[in-house]
């Protein structure tokens, strides 16, 4: 019995020394292999590497370095395996590549790796989606350019193009969901992006407006206005829509809570312009006049004097 004991442990010595000997060799062969550019052979000797280390309770210093060499490394042969099928246009390949460098560089918690290849695969869809936007099949660019913002949501060239593509495909409220997004982004790194967005939410929205109107339908812009994610504008669209309904009592009662939606003075300008008006046609000249004061700013500001100035008694 004691000798079948003292086997067992000898033989348990062997397999550690083994699998010692067996990692480091995997990562030397595999860090040759990459130098190579042979990409998918090194891949296959680092995930050997990696997979051996599953069943290593202790490791020594030597498979430590062996492993986390490995788990960097293989990361770097996916993203070296993307450029290449990129520069051959091979757009499927370098985005399942892209893809799997990134996965993997979250597995190990590699946070700038993972971000760097989540924006390549954000590139490549924009890459793929190119053709069909700039051929006006905007179903397919919706469909690129979708799975491009979910991976990289930062990449704003992509993102305009994808919220143009739905509202050039009639999908108004998708359309300014993605504008929304890039709105909120950081203002001093986005400017650009974000002064595209805002004109993209207000063109296509003022045109949605303008068709409800010519129909007066008017609950329907109510309707449309609380779908939008962006309190500010839905604020105005509704104060709006409620002076086509000639309901100027309903405009008085919803501009505090416009006011308060209102992040800018353009913004806050064009809520007390409306409410000038509301005041005006109610002939609470005083009410109107003291809103009309309060517009500084925006496309209505001379209106606001005119106003100002019809509704002000001379001396």
């Amino acid at each position: 019995m004691k000798r079948l004991i003292m086997t067992v442990v000898a033989l348990m010595c062997a397999t550690t020394l083994f699998a010692q000997i067996d990692i480091a060799t995997s990562f030397a062969e595999g860090k040759t292999q990459a130098k190579a550019g042979n990409y998918t052979e090194a891949i296959a000797l680092f995930q050997e590497v990696i997979d051996a280390s599953w069943d290593i309770d202790a490791p020594d210093s030597n498979q430590l370095t062996a492993i986390a060499g490995s788990k960097k490394f293989i990361v770097t042969c996916y993203n070296k395996l993307g450029i290449a099928a990129y520069n051959a246009k091979n757009y499927e390949e370098a985005i399942a590549n892209f893809t799997e460098a990134a996965n993997l560089a979250e597995l190990y918690e590699d946070v700038a790796a993972m971000n760097k290849n989540r924006t390549y695969v954000g590139q490549m869809y924009q890459a793929q989606g190119a053709d069909a936007f700039n051929n006006e099949d905007y179903a397919t660019a919706i469909e690129v350019f979708s799975k491009g913002f979910a991976a990289d949501p930062r990449n704003t060239d992509m993102a305009l193009n994808l919220a143009e593509s739905y509202f050039k495909s009639d999908m108004y409220h998708e359309g300014m969901r993605i504008c929304t997004r890039i709105v909120a982004l950081n203002p001093d790194k986005y400017a650009d992006a974000i002064a595209q967005a805002q004109a993209k939410m207000d063109m296509y929205t003022n045109n949605e407006v303008a068709k409800l109107q010519m129909a007066n339908d008017y609950d329907g812009i109510i309707a449309m206005a609380e779908q939008l994610d962006d309190a500010a504008m839905a604020a105005k669209i509704t104060m709006q829509a409620y002076y086509g309904k000639k309901d100027f009592n309903k405009m008085i009662e919803l501009s505090v809570a416009a006011l308060e939606a209102q992040t800018t003075d353009e913004g806050r300008s064009d809520i007390y312009y409306l409410l000038g008006v509301a005041y005006n046609e109610k002939e609470q000249f005083e009410q109107a006049i003291e809103a009309m004061k309060n517009v500084t700013a925006g496309n209505n500001v001379a209106n606001a004097q005119a106003v100002i100035a019809a509704l002000t008694p001379a001396e």
